[in-house]
């Protein structure tokens, strides 16, 4: 498990995180969203121990990672500014993860660039952008380690791309029970990848939850009566919004589908429906209930 206790990083007078706290469990996809400057980028590398916090800690399994080689070796990151040695190719970039990762499988690599469809002798500084990403994305899986680190995670890459990535990293996280931690600006690209998804904003987690619990625990109902109504109709109903138009209204609710579904139903509509809601209105309501306006926290970066 992955525990960040506390923590606080600054560069200068910028606070980049600050007495942020959360814990990441293994075998999960664990996702992490929010605008620019949020402080995604800084706390996967205080993950993965490239930076040291000014206060906190950041610990695997008991064991702090910063200045601890043992624990790095279970770490990869895959940064947003992709970094190669100079004028090499895939197959020099092996021999330099080879030396540092003690599990990295030459056969995992070989299976990869077939995957990707990359030649491992041509030289890096002629690829694409998307091309890079596969490149590092290739040497990351083949370390095998127990936490693999993406920022910006599908950055780059075509749809074709992004959803190889997608099955090869929940094969990690089924097969190897590792331990994924991603980010990106979209909540629609981490909703059908992640297990768990967390929410910065201004250098601390507001938001963190189960993707599973937040898509059922709130849904939307659109319901139309012949007679004369307002929402003490609902009063015995957990609703989060209702609006009105003509005889149709339209409601964010929170609670059992079964038990909402049984409690309209006997009021005897003449129209009833229940809606799923995609994630990103599922947090427009949670951040409201939290006091934020959530156009504010993640400005146009949710797309």
């Amino acid at each position: 498990m992955i525990t960040a206790t506390n923590i606080t990083k600054r560069f200068g007078d910028t606070i980049a995180l600050d007495h942020l706290n959360c814990k990441i469990p293994e075998g999960c996809v664990y996702g992490l969203v929010g605008s620019n400057g949020a402080g995604k980028s800084t706390l996967l590398r205080l993950i993965a121990g490239i930076y040291r916090p000014e206060g906190g800690e950041i610990t695997i399994d008991g064991q702090p990672v910063f200045d601890n080689p043992d624990v790095k070796r279970r770490i990869v990151f895959v940064p947003d500014e992709l970094f190669f040695l100079p004028h090499s190719n895939l197959k020099r970039m092996e021999q330099l993860y080879t030396a540092i990762y003690p599990n990295f499988s030459h056969e995992r690599f070989m299976t990869l660039l077939s995957d990707f469809s990359l030649n491992p002798n041509a030289n890096l500084t002629t690829f694409s952008k998307g091309m890079r990403r596969q490149a590092a994305t290739i040497l990351a899986l083949s370390c095998n380690t127990d936490f693999i680190l993406f920022d910006e995670t599908f950055d780059g890459l075509d749809p074709v791309m992004r959803n190889l990535l997608k099955n090869l990293l929940y094969r990690e996280v089924l097969e190897r029970k590792a331990t994924a931690v991603i980010t990106s600006h979209s909540l629609r690209e981490l909703e059908d990848t992640c297990d768990q998804l967390a929410l910065l904003h201004k250098g601390g987690i507001i938001f963190e939850s189960d993707i599973d619990h937040l898509k059922t625990s709130l849904f939307k109902v659109q319901v139309a009566f012949p007679d004369e109504y307002d929402r003490s109709r609902f009063a015995g109903i957990e609703a989060l919004s209702f609006t009105k138009h003509g005889s149709v209204s339209s409601l964010i609710v929170r609670g059992d589908r079964d038990e909402t579904e049984a409690k309209i139903k006997a009021m005897e509509p003449v129209l009833f429906e229940i809606l799923p809601l995609s994630l990103e209105e599922v947090f427009v309501y949670e951040m409201g209930l939290l006091g934020y306006e959530f156009s504010e926290v993640l400005k146009q970066e949710v797309q």
